[in-house]
């Protein structure tokens, strides 16, 4: 008897998905594993172009994703990013996945004052203010099991790896994010999880 694939284990038709920092690495795997079990998807990234040739290559494949421009590290941007997705979605929202980062290789003294700033934004604020912006409209989810958080860390979240030093502190709070937000959001059937 041949072995299951995925899509014959589980499909996620119906589900709607939101991943930042989709249109390279990592996220771009994201959504494509999303959409290709049956998600819609919303995928966000900096570059216009770079999710232009995205959303092309996804429609080609027959998924269904949609995108928009957005800076994580920017408030505005991830405000206006979940009235995007609320108005895509119908209010609802059964995933996020809080992917979007930013890596700046340097000796600890020479980080600049903007350097934290932007790090700090991108890869910790923007997870907890989008998992907040989120809240209401995985609340609303639309799929068997409620809602569900995931937040994309890294190995750097507890080993040390040299010139990494405020992409390690990033990656290790959303590890207890995940925590706190996991015991906070389970009375609304939301699962918070961190990989």
């Amino acid at each position: 008897m041949a072995a299951a694939t995925g899509s014959e284990r589980w499909s996620l038709a119906g589900a709607t998905a939101l991943v930042t920092g989709g249109s390279k690495g990592i996220g771009h795997a994201i959504v494509e594993e999303l959409a290709g079990f049956g998600a819609r998807v919303h995928a966000c990234a900096r570059s216009t172009m770079d999710l232009e040739e995205c959303r092309r290559r996804w429609a080609e494949k027959g998924f269904d994703v949609t995108v928009s421009v957005c800076d994580v590290a920017v408030r505005a941007d991830r405000e206006r990013l979940m009235e995007t997705v609320k108005a895509t979605f119908d209010g609802k929202l059964d995933i996020l996945v809080n992917n979007a980062a930013l890596l700046i290789i340097k000796p600890p003294v020479e980080y600049t004052a903007e350097d934290y700033s932007r790090i700090m934004a991108t890869n910790l604020e923007s997870c907890f203010h989008l998992s907040q912006l989120a809240h209401l409209l995985l609340r609303n989810a639309s799929v068997a099991g409620g809602g569900s958080v995931v937040h994309i860390s890294s190995i750097a979240s507890f080993l040390a790896f040299p010139q990494e030093t405020l992409y390690s502190v990033t990656k290790g709070g959303p590890n207890q994010l995940t925590r706190s937000l996991a015991t906070e959001w389970a009375h609304d059937k939301i699962r918070v999880n961190c990989v």
